[in-house]
C-alpha cells in the first residue's frame, strides 16, 4: 500500500491501480471480502480509477464497498454514510446528477437526525448536496445552501480555518457560475490571501484558489491580470511537481485557454499540444481530462482556420465519449456541438 501511495501521489496512477488491484485481491484472499482492510484497499483502488476517469470501475468497486458496510454496520454507521457520499461523487463525476442528489440528500437527512445540523460531517455532506444542485443550474438553491454552511463554518471554526476557506471558494464558483463576478472575485480574492498567509504562496490549495481566481479574472474580461496569474500557479507547479503532473498539466490548460481568449494562438496551440501528449501518455486517451484538452486543441486549430486537424482531433473526442460516457451526457453533447462548429 506505501508504495502505491508513493505512486499516488507522483500522478503515476497507472502503476498506482496495478499495485493496488494486487493488494485487494491479497486482502480479500487472506482476510476475506468485508475485512476493513480489505475495503480500505477498494477504496484506494476508486480514487484511482476515479483520477484515470475509469468511472465505471469505479462505480462498481463503490457500490460493492457500500452494501458490505451497510451489512456490516448497518444503514446510519458514519462509514456507511461515508461511503454512500463518496458514492454520489462518484455518479456526479459522469453526470449522472439525479442519482447524485438522491444520495446526497439521503446524507443529508441522516446525518441531520444522528448528528445534528452543524456537525462538520453534516455541513460537508451539504456542501456536496449543494455542488449537485450548481451543477445542474440550480443555482439559487445551490447558493442558499453554500451560505448557510458558510456561516456555520464560521460559527464553529472561525473565519480562516481551512474548511470555511473551501467553503468560501465553493460559494465564489457558485457566485461566478450565476454571474455575479465582483461578488465572486472578493470573496476569491479573501480565500487566497488567506491562505497565501496560512499555508504559504505555494501550498496546494493556495494554488487551487488562485487558478480559480485567475478565472474570475479571465470571466470578467480582466485578461492581463488572468494571465499574470496563471503563470504563477503553473510555474510553481512546475517547480514542486514537475510538467507532467496532473495538477501542472490541468493549469497549464487553463492558461492556454487564456492565450486562447487574448487571440494570441500559437502561444496556446503551443502549450494545448504539450497539454494533449502529457495527457495521453499519463492518463490515457479516453480519461475526460485528456479529452478536454483535445476538444480545447480542436478549438485552437479552428480559429486559425486549420479546419482538418480541428475535424481530425474532434472527431476523436467524439467516438472516444460516445464509447465510455451516455449519449445524453454534457460532456458527450458539448463535444457534438464543437463538432457541428467546425463542420
Amino acid at each position: 500500500m506505501y508504495y502505491a501511495n508513493v505512486y499516488y501521489k507522483c500522478g503515476l496512477l497507472a502503476k498506482a491501480g496495478r499495485l493496488l488491484v494486487q493488494v485487494m485481491e491479497a486482502c480479500k484472499r487472506i482476510l476475506g471480502d468485508e475485512h476493513p482492510h480489505t475495503l480500505a484497499s477498494m477504496n484506494k483502488l476508486v480514487m484511482t480509477y476515479k483520477h484515470q476517469g475509469q468511472w465505471k470501475q469505479a462505480e462498481k468497486i463503490r457500490i460493492e464497498v457500500v452494501e458490505a458496510c451497510k451489512r456490516i454496520l448497518g444503514d446510519e454507521h458514519p462509514d456507511t454514510l461515508n461511503n454512500l457520499n463518496n458514492l454520489a461523487l462518484t455518479y456526479h463525476d459522469q453526470g449522472q446528477w439525479k442519482e447524485a442528489e438522491k444520495i446526497h440528500i439521503q446524507v443529508v437527512e441522516t446525518y441531520k437526525r444522528i448528528l445534528g445540523d452543524e456537525h462538520p460531517d453534516t455541513l460537508t455532506s451539504m456542501d456536496n448536496l449543494a455542488i449537485t444542485y450548481r451543477s445542474q443550474g440550480q443555482l439559487k438553491r445551490a447558493e442558499k445552501m453554500q451560505i448557510q454552511v458558510l456561516e456555520a463554518w464560521k460559527r464553529i471554526l472561525g473565519d480562516e480555518h481551512s474548511d470555511t476557506l473551501a467553503s468560501m471558494g465553493d460559494l465564489a464558483w457558485t457566485y461566478k457560475s450565476q454571474g455575479q463576478l465582483k461578488e465572486a472575485e472578493k470573496m476569491q480574492i479573501q480565500v487566497v490571501e488567506a491562505r497565501k498567509r496560512i499555508l504559504g504562496h505555494e501550498h496546494p490549495h493556495t494554488l487551487v484558489s488562485m487558478n480559480n481566481l485567475a478565472m474570475i479574472y479571465q470571466n470578467q474580461g480582466q485578461l492581463k491580470e488572468a494571465e499574470k496569474l496563471q503563470i504563477l500557479v503553473v510555474e510553481a507547479r512546475e517547480r514542486s511537481l514537475g510538467d507532467e503532473h496532473p495538477d501542472s498539466l490541468a493549469s497549464m490548460n487553463d492558461l492556454a485557454l487564456i492565450y486562447q481568449v487574448q487571440v494570441q494562438w500559437k502561444q496556446a496551440e503551443k502549450m494545448c499540444v504539450h497539454v494533449v501528449e502529457a495527457r495521453k501518455r499519463i492518463l490515457g486517451n479516453g480519461h475526460p481530462d485528456t479529452l478536454t484538452s483535445m476538444n480545447n486543441l480542436a478549438m485552437i486549430y479552428q480559429n486559425q482556420g486549420q479546419w482538418k486537424e480541428a475535424e481530425k482531433m474532434q472527431i476523436q473526442v467524439v467516438e472516444t465519449q460516445e464509447k465510455i460516457l451516455d449519449d445524453e451526457h454534457p460532456d458527450c453533447l458539448v463535444g457534438m456541438s464543437d463538432l457541428a462548429l467546425i463542420y
